[in-house]
């Protein structure tokens, strides 16, 4: 599977990838080389021969389970084309500033919408789920591993997400300084740093580590692969998914119906069907809405 547009498998709709050249500014700019465009490939427009608006979401890889379904659902609610570009949520953000194009946002973490307004990129924005962080072994957790402290023994092979890329590579490390635990304690038993959330999971599937954090629905996705190590309320960071209308939408209107039908009860039973949180959990003093 690709790390830079990683789904939580390897169907779904065709990723729309802007011009090459762009790309390969925007893709150098993460650190990572561009890749091939697939032929046939189109930025989205909108001509008097076509003249149904076309969206390009940027949408963190974590959240393709359901993104895939929501906007199929949307589209034929609305008579929308929406186009997605799956990835981790800093290299979306990346993209979208060099570029300039796209119409809305939806990152694994608020934090990365809160960013993009900051720098005059988000017109508004509104929540759309929960992610919650746990602790993916392998079937059956044949290293026994209970807790995040857990992830410091000897003869562990963890696998995190990098910090500098993915929603959950950061989570990770406000779970660690939450939990007083040393990261240095931790990064001698890191194996793999990924680029998403999902490559974190198929790791897991192929025996390659013995531990992982991942967001719970991705965990659930892998369900038949892993077992599910829960990390309690209180020491647990929940990062709260946002999706943002972006100022430089061609199509303010239908951006902000996508938004709002992402938020919407529809939505959010959408986001459930794929294991996904849609209410806080209780009791929880973690959550962060944005930085």
């Amino acid at each position: 599977m690709s790390s830079s547009a990683t789904g939580a498998g390897n169907g779904g709709r065709r990723r729309w990838q802007p011009p090459a050249v762009v790309l390969s500014i925007a893709l150098l700019a993460a650190g990572c080389q561009p890749a091939e465009r697939p032929s046939g490939a189109a930025a989205p427009s909108s001509s008097s021969a076509d003249p149904s608006p076309q969206l390009l979401l940027y949408c963190g890889a974590g959240i393709r389970p359901a993104a895939d379904e929501l906007v199929k659902a949307f589209e034929a609610k609305h008579g929308v084309t929406v186009q997605c570009d799956y990835d981790g949520s800093e290299r979306l953000l990346a993209r979208m500033k060099i570029s300039g194009l796209g119409d809305v946002y939806m990152p694994g973490d608020a934090y990365y919408v809160e960013q993009a307004a900051k720098q005059g990129l988000v017109a508004s924005q509104k929540n759309a789920c929960y992610f919650v962080p746990v602790i993916l072994v392998q079937k059956g957790n044949p290293k026994q591993i209970q807790s995040l402290a857990d992830l410091t023994r000897e003869g562990i092979d963890v696998g995190l997400g990098n910090p500098e890329v993915c929603a959950v590579g950061r989570t990770s490390i406000e779970l660690f300084e939450k939990n007083r635990i040393p990261r240095d304690d931790v990064q001698k038993n890191v194996r793999f740093q990924s680029l998403t959330v999902n490559d974190l999971g198929n790791h897991i599937k192929l025996g390659r580590l013995d531990a992982v954090i991942v967001w719970d629905a991705m965990a659930a996705y892998f369900a038949e692969s892993g077992d599910v190590v829960e990390i309690p309320l209180e020491n647990n960071v929940i990062s709260t998914v946002a999706s943002g209308v972006l100022k430089s939408s061609e199509h303010p209107e239908a951006a902000a119906a996508l938004v709002d039908f992402i938020a919407s009860d529809e939505g959010k039973a959408i986001f459930r069907k794929h294991r996904y949180t849609t209410e806080l959990p209780e009791s929880n003093t973690g959550c962060k809405e944005s930085d």
